[in-house]
């Protein structure tokens, strides 16, 4: 994907608990916070799961219920008329809608949106006939990969490519479905390797609590960072307790920003703000005593000082030996 700077996705997902009034509010909390793309999650809960399919432990731990995954994900599914009044309303509050489908029905609908990006959530990245219907449009994809091997990454590419996808078009972001994901299992290093081995553009889709990970991740070449945010992380749902609240979802986009401009060119030269302060603050060959005219410069008679605008002292062994061409009084510039 070709996008100068980080590309910052605010996941509302399903925080929304199946209320639209409440995702227009998350919509319009991602427009303050100055992310790029607002996205949703898309999908009919019966194509998703199976009816006896249980939820994960996180899911229980974070919702303090043990239900099945449908009764659950019922709760939380919006409809597509929904999703379309989401979409003008992102036009009109000037913020990219953006949605990941979870199953092909959900696909065929937002492929009707005409988002122009595709999402491969981590729990799709082993479903071959999902990664053939998003490989056929041949459009942008950003392809998650909690909880796979690097195998099976480039196999999920292989299939993207051989459908239609330009390679050059697929972003791969580093992930953890664990929710909160610990610090000790981010292995943030593993982006880095699958930029290496994959040769795609790399970026962090974030599970753990706080900002800092997402920052570490731009700062170690992450051009996409997707994060959940929400209202209240005291909400009833499965992803609150992992999400950002409104004035963190701020401060990720403001430290992002500033990485950014912090990062800067590869070459190593001075600034040109910077410039202005060498001859204030490097140094000069001085007289570190009273020098006649014929005196020999010796370390006894010779020191270095502030300003830097007389003769630099790396050039001291070619001034040691030689002889003073006029008088110097101590402090002045040799």
């Amino acid at each position: 994907m070709e996008n100068k700077s980080v590309l910052i996705i605010a996941e509302a997902g399903v925080n929304h608990n199946g209320d639209i009034g409440l995702a227009k509010e998350l919509i319009d909390l991602a427009v303050e916070a100055g992310v790029d793309i607002v996205k949703f999650q898309t999908f009919k809960s019966e194509n998703l799961v199976t009816k006896n399919a249980a939820m994960a432990g996180y899911q229980v731990e974070n919702t303090g219920k043990e239900d099945s995954q449908l009764a659950m994900l019922k709760k939380l599914e919006l409809q597509d008329n929904e999703f379309k009044e989401l979409q003008r309303y992102c036009v009109e509050k000037k913020i990219r809608f953006f949605s990941t489908g979870f199953d092909i029905e959900s696909l065929i609908f937002l492929k009707s949106l005409n988002m122009g990006l595709w999402k491969v959530p981590s729990g799709e990245i082993t479903n071959l006939p999902y990664l053939e219907f998003i490989g056929r449009c041949n459009e942008p994809v950003i392809l998650s990969t909690g909880m796979a091997t690097l195998e099976e990454v480039e196999a999920a590419i292989k299939v993207l490519v051989n459908a239609g996808t330009d390679k050059k078009n697929i972003s791969v972001l580093h992930c953890n479905t664990d929710y909160p994901t610990r610090f000790e299992d981010v292995h943030l290093n593993a982006m880095k390797t699958m930029r290496e081995r994959l040769g795609v553009e790399i970026g962090y889709s974030d599970h753990t609590a706080g900002v800092e990970i997402s920052v570490a991740a731009v700062a170690l070449g992450a051009k996409v960072i997707e994060k959940h945010f929400t209202i209240d992380k005291n909400l009833p749902g499965p992803d609150h307790k992992a999400s950002l609240d409104p004035n963190e979802l701020k401060a990720l986009v403001i430290q992002i920003r500033n990485i950014e401009k912090a990062l800067g060119r590869f070459e190593k030269i001075p600034t040109e703000r910077e410039s202005k302060n060498i001859q204030v603050a490097r140094k000069s060959i001085v007289a570190k005593a009273d020098i006649k005219i014929g005196d020999v410069f010796t370390m006894e008679n010779l020191t270095t000082k502030r300003p830097g605008t007389g003769i630099s002292p790396m050039k001291w062994h070619e001034v040691l030996g030689t002889k003073a061409a006029k008088n110097y009084q101590e402090d002045d510039l040799i």
